[in-house]
């Protein structure tokens, strides 16, 4: 009985390995990048970081909670030691998701205004020192200084 437990445990920690990358951490630059369009009030938060430690509380709560099923059902699994590790890759899974919609938004507002100076160029409303001026200056604004 003990070895066909021990042995559907492994399983199931395999499969969902198998489909799934763990939880990692953004890397150094990224905290930067982050920082940074925080202080310029550009951040995005689609994922809260409370809110994912503290579902890692429950059984893979803060893995399904941040889109990393595969290793929610490890978590699952391996609930309740799970609670020991689960809450922190909750956070980190919490805080990529929030880099990357936060990037992928600077991205597109920056491309908007670039767009929406070139109209004015192009349409003759600004001449091509005050375009380069602009463009600089919203270049500057979402430039992350890294």
């Amino acid at each position: 009985m003990k070895k066909n437990l021990i042995k559907g445990v492994s399983i199931c920690i395999l499969s969902a390995s198998l489909f799934s990358g763990c939880a990692s951490k953004i890397s150094g630059g990224q905290e930067k990048e982050l920082a940074s369009y925080k202080a310029k009030g550009l951040y995005v938060e689609e994922k809260s970081i409370g809110g994912a430690a503290a579902l890692g509380i429950l059984p893979g709560g803060g893995s399904f909670y941040t889109r990393q099923y595969g290793l929610g059902i490890a978590n699952l699994c391996l609930w309740p030691i799970s609670i020991l590790w689960d809450p922190v890759s909750g956070v980190w899974g919490a805080e990529s998701i929030n880099y990357y919609a936060t990037k992928e938004k600077v991205e597109k507002d920056k491309s908007t205004k670039i767009t929406n100076l070139e109209r004015e160029l192009e349409d003759g409303k600004i001449d091509s020192s005050t375009f380069i001026k602009q463009k600089r200056q919203v270049e500057d604004f979402y430039n992350t200084n890294l």
